[in-house]
């Protein structure tokens, strides 16, 4: 089992000292490389935060977690499911459209389901926004 932090500096590697604007001689924007060690508990936990976050760039992750500390999960999955269902009723609207220039009538049925449709539209909108807030 890993001893707890000791007030040791990290195991800090800089390919080039001097220049820390240009890449390096393997062409590497960042030289410096940090070190550190953590217990399998920790790793197990910092695997399954990047888990939460859809991402698996441990190297990206460390690095905004250390710079920032801490990074906002914003979940969009409302927002994908009602563009679906305006897409279903927006697919519905040009079979519909196809329907009238094909025949050259325009029924009061296609009138009543458009204005259904557009009534879906703002009330998917406005559970959407009732679910932002």
């Amino acid at each position: 089992m890993e001893s707890e932090y000791n007030g040791a500096e990290p195991q800090v590697i800089n390919e080039n000292e001097n220049d820390t604007d240009r890449r390096s001689a393997s062409g590497r924007k960042r030289t410096v490389q940090i070190k550190f060690r953590v217990t399998e508990a920790e790793r197990d936990m910092i695997l399954e935060k990047m888990r939460l976050l859809h991402t698996s760039n441990l190297a990206a992750y460390m690095r905004k977690m250390s710079i920032d500390g801490y990074i906002i999960a914003v979940d969009h999955s409302d927002l994908k499911a009602l563009a679906a269902q305006i897409q279903k009723i927006g697919v519905h609207i040009n079979q519909i459209t196809r329907r009238v220039n094909t025949t050259g009538n325009v029924y009061e049925q296609d009138l009543t389901e458009i204005k259904g449709a557009l009534a879906e539209i703002w009330r998917l909108q406005r559970l959407s926004l009732l679910k932002a807030h």
